[in-house]
């Protein structure tokens, strides 16, 4: 049976990237406040933001629907990096970045209205950053870009000059994971196209 799908995120990326791969999910934001929850790790922690952030707007909605909430962050040398929230921070955060290698951590969960059946996956990928100048990271900052995203970065925007390489799945460093969220559809007993795929491009 079709499903409505909806998206419990604010990100113009992870929209953008299941538009690409031929959904149109429905967005509703979830109000959630990420500063009040923590963890022991940052695979932990991503994962209880996207339950959170699911499960506020499963609430919200009537069935048959299908809600996914994500939520990212950088791990840099055992600190967790959320987003930065200001240029000086943004540029203060790259000059420890560069030449490293840090781990993206995408926590995804998929809630059927229905059913009340949940699943949650955290997915980690690994990204190396260029040794980039003092001026390059200037520059980079003043757009304004890494201000309000994770790790202070983007792969698939103004970001992408200055990553050198991703180790695993490049989709989840943008925000969500294809793979895995397939996977969790048809765990929870439903395929692509009860979301709506292939969508008219």
């Amino acid at each position: 049976m079709a499903s409505r799908f909806v998206l419990a995120s604010a990100s113009p990326a992870r929209l953008e990237t299941l538009r690409r791969a031929g959904l149109e999910p429905e967005v509703v934001v979830s109000g959630v406040d990420e500063d009040t929850v923590s963890a022991a790790t940052t695979a932990e922690l991503v994962a209880i933001l996207a339950e959170h952030k699911a499960h506020a707007v499963a609430a919200q909605v009537q069935a048959p629907a299908l809600v996914l909430g994500c939520d990212s962050m950088l791990e840099l040398g055992g600190r967790q990096l959320g987003k930065p929230g200001s240029v000086a921070a943004a540029a203060e955060r790259w000059r420890q970045m560069r030449g490293r290698t840090g781990t993206l951590h995408t926590g995804h969960c998929l809630v059927d209205v229905g059913t009340g059946t949940s699943l949650t996956r955290s997915v980690a990928t690994a990204v190396t950053f260029g040794d980039i100048t003092d001026a390059e990271i200037d520059a980079y900052c003043a757009t304004g870009e890494p201000v309000a995203v994770a790790g202070a970065f983007t792969v698939d925007g103004l970001g992408g000059w200055f990553i050198e390489r991703v180790d695993g799945d490049h989709h989840n460093v943008v925000g969500v994971s294809l793979p895995v969220v397939r996977a969790m559809l048809r765990e929870i007993g439903h395929g692509l196209g009860d979301v709506g795929y292939p969508a008219r491009q």
